[in-house]
C-alpha cells in the first residue's frame, strides 16, 4: 500500500497494520453508515486506534474516504492472456467485480457525489484513483505494441490524449453499467464491449446468425408403371 503521509510531515514511523485497520473500518463504516453519518471517531473505534492517529495521517474525512475507495482499485491487475481483446475482457471483469462489491459501491458513488460541491474532493479522486489506475492503459497499450496489435504513437502529446480516452471510455461504460443501469458486466457484455471498443459501432456481431435449418429429405418419385394396353 501506498504512503500517503503528507509531505513535510514528521514523527513516528506510519504501521502498516494501523494503515490497512483503519481503511477497512472505513469501508465497513461506509456500507453501515453512508457517508453523512460517518465520522473519525467511529471509524477509530472500529479500527481499535486513537483519533488522533487518524488525524496525523489524513486531514479530514474526504481524504479517508477516497482513499479507502482507491485502495480496493489498486488490486486490479492487467493479465497477460495473448491477445489486446482478451486483456481487456480481462482487466474489465475484474473492474467490474470490484465495483460488485458493497463497500466500493457505496465509497465510490458517495465520494463522486461529493465531489460536485468539492473541487479539492474532485482532485484528490482524479490523482488518487483516476491518474493511478491508467497505469492499466499503460501497460495494455504497450504491450499490445509489442505484440503488433497496436501502432505506435510517437507524438507524446497524442499518446496521452488516447490514454486520456481509453480509459474514460472504459471506466465510464462499466461504471455506468453496473452502478447506474445496475446490471450486470457479465462475460457476454465485456466481450461486446471490448469487440465495439476495438472495431468500433460497424463491427459485426460476437456470434453469427444461426443457419437456416436444413430443407427435410424427400422420398424420391417411383415411376408408374405402365399398364398393359
Amino acid at each position: 500500500m501506498q504512503s500517503r503521509t503528507p509531505a513535510g510531515r514528521t514523527g513516528r514511523p506510519r504501521s502498516a497494520a494501523a494503515d490497512a485497520a483503519i481503511l477497512e473500518a472505513t469501508r465497513q463504516a461506509l456500507v453501515e453508515l453512508g457517508w453523512s453519518k460517518l465520522t473519525l471517531g467511529d471509524v477509530a473505534t472500529r479500527a481499535g486506534v486513537a483519533k488522533t492517529t487518524l488525524y496525523r495521517r489524513w486531514a479530514g474525512k474526504n481524504e479517508l474516504v477516497v482513499d479507502a475507495v482507491a485502495e480496493l482499485f489498486d488490486e486490479l491487475e492487467l493479465p497477460d492472456r495473448g491477445s489486446l481483446a482478451d486483456d481487456i475482457e480481462g482487466v474489465v471483469l475484474q473492474f467490474a467485480a470490484i465495483l460488485d462489491r458493497p463497500e466500493a459501491r457505496s465509497g465510490l458513488m458517495a465520494a463522486v457525489a461529493e465531489s460536485t460541491r468539492d473541487d479539492a474532493l474532485r482532485e484528490r479522486i482524479r490523482a488518487s484513483i483516476v491518474d493511478r489506475q491508467k497505469r492499466l492503459v499503460l501497460e495494455g497499450r504497450a504491450r499490445a505494441q509489442c505484440r503488433g496489435e497496436l501502432p505506435s504513437e510517437p507524438d507524446p502529446e497524442e499518446a496521452a490524449r488516447t490514454v486520456d480516452l481509453i480509459f474514460d471510455m472504459v471506466a465510464g461504460a462499466v461504471v455506468h453499467r453496473t452502478l447506474m443501469s445496475g446490471k450486470p458486466a457479465d462475460e457476454d457484455w465485456v466481450r461486446d464491449f471490448t469487440r465495439v471498443l476495438l472495431l468500433g459501432l460497424a463491427a459485426p456481431p460476437t456470434t453469427e446468425p444461426p443457419e437456416p435449418p436444413a430443407p427435410e429429405p424427400t422420398e424420391p418419385t417411383r415411376p408408374t408403371a405402365a399398364r398393359p394396353t
